[in-house]
């Protein structure tokens, strides 16, 4: 196909922050997970789909195919939306008792 330019699993955007690899980002509608580090602006591969083990609010205990946001302040995932203000990331794939410092997600558009 003509207008075809590519799968769209993984792209790259300028970085907004300084990234590390597995960092949580979020541009504008996009969210992803970090495919390595990168200064703030520059070239930065975004993982857009897949299944991660991401850091999460340890006092969250989290259920299978429960919603799964984002906390920028804390830099932790967590099941609480903040009333809007944390960003949905994805849907926990496992279980996560409330004890435990990280939880499986599918990143979710």
């Amino acid at each position: 196909m003509k207008s075809f330019v590519q799968p769209g699993n993984v792209i790259t955007i300028p970085a907004p922050a300084a990234t590390k690899s597995g960092d949580i980002i979020i541009a504008g509608e996009l969210v992803g997970v970090a495919c390595g580090d990168a200064a703030a602006a520059a070239p930065l591969d975004l993982a857009l789909t897949g299944v991660y083990e991401l850091p999460k609010v340890a006092a969250d205990a989290v259920t299978v195919g429960a919603a799964i946001y984002y906390d920028a302040t804390a830099k932790l995932l967590t099941t609480d939306d903040n009333e809007g203000a944390n960003a949905k990331v994805g849907a926990a794939v496992a279980a996560a008792a409330s004890a435990t410092g990280s939880v499986k997600i599918r990143i979710q558009p």
